[in-house]
């Protein structure tokens, strides 16, 4: 997906909303587990009741793989089922060396043809670099992240400058805003000022608002740009709105109140 299809879409929901499968099979609705596939059918009754209401659908492929071919198998039909307009995220968090990078890079973007990648900056440019050769794809580059390790490093200074400040203004040469996005939690929005100096027309992802308690609103803030530059992420807070057999009017109801939230915020951008 290239940025300015990302951007229509946005304008046209007034939604930046992204919500996140990151589906347990020991959390979804007991009613569904005499399903053929339980996880694909719980993620496709949740697009079903939000496509509208969102821009972009994050798997994060732990919960998949956890689950051996099957898991493997639900994560492809699912990505299979979200409609093609949506921006889709395979929340892998790879990152290795180079031939190992462009084998990663191949299973995601051309046997799954998910339209982006998380990766882990560690290991330095040729661990990013195999990722960025896929015409419209995208890596998105974990850069401050919203738990609580993260202060363990990414908060390393160095000649006045935050371990994450290095990994955004060298990383930033690697690539172009056409294809890199950056990881940045919603828990720590007043870094977003920061941020935006570094990588001012670069989209960023930002999970943590919902269930890690960050404020939407701070977030756009400090952090909202002219073409908006913002992927929000959701997931627990959608998904697990509900656990009855109603648990979709719920996950509905509960994105829906994030993307009114959202559209008045764009209307005073």
């Amino acid at each position: 997906m290239k940025k300015q299809e990302l951007i229509k879409e946005i304008k046209l929901k007034q939604s930046f909303l992204c919500i996140g499968l990151d589906t347990d099979i020991t959390k979804i609705p007991t009613h569904l587990l005499k399903e053929k596939d339980p996880v694909f059918e719980f993620n496709k009754q949740i697009i079903d009741a939000t496509h509208d209401l969102c821009v972009s659908y994050k798997l994060n492929t732990a919960f998949y793989e956890s689950m051996g071919l099957k898991g493997w198998e639900a994560m492809q039909k699912t990505l299979e089922y979200i409609p093609k307009e949506q921006f889709t995220i395979a929340d892998a968090k790879r990152g290795d060396i180079g031939n190992t990078s462009a084998m990663y890079a191949k299973a995601f973007f051309e046997n799954m043809d998910f339209d982006s990648v998380t990766v882990a900056p560690y290991m330095g440019e040729d661990s990013v670099k195999p990722f960025l050769t896929f015409e419209n794809k995208w890596v998105i580059l974990l850069a401050l992240t919203s738990n609580k390790g993260a202060d363990d490093f990414q908060f390393f200074k160095q000649d006045d400058e935050f371990l994450f400040e290095k990994v955004l203004k060298t990383s930033k040469e690697w690539g172009n805003d056409e294809q890199l996005m950056y990881v940045v939690g919603a828990t720590r929005p007043q870094m977003l000022e920061a941020i935006r100096k570094i990588v001012p027309s670069s989209f960023l992802l930002v999970p943590g608002v919902g269930a890690q308690g960050g404020s939407l609103a701070e977030v756009c803030k400090y952090g909202m740009n002219e073409d908006v530059g913002l992927l929000i992420n959701s997931s627990r807070a959608i998904i697990y709105a509900g656990s009855d057999k109603n648990f979709v009017q719920k996950s509905r109801n509960e994105a829906e109140k994030i993307q009114k939230e959202m559209s008045i915020l764009l209307s005073n951008k």
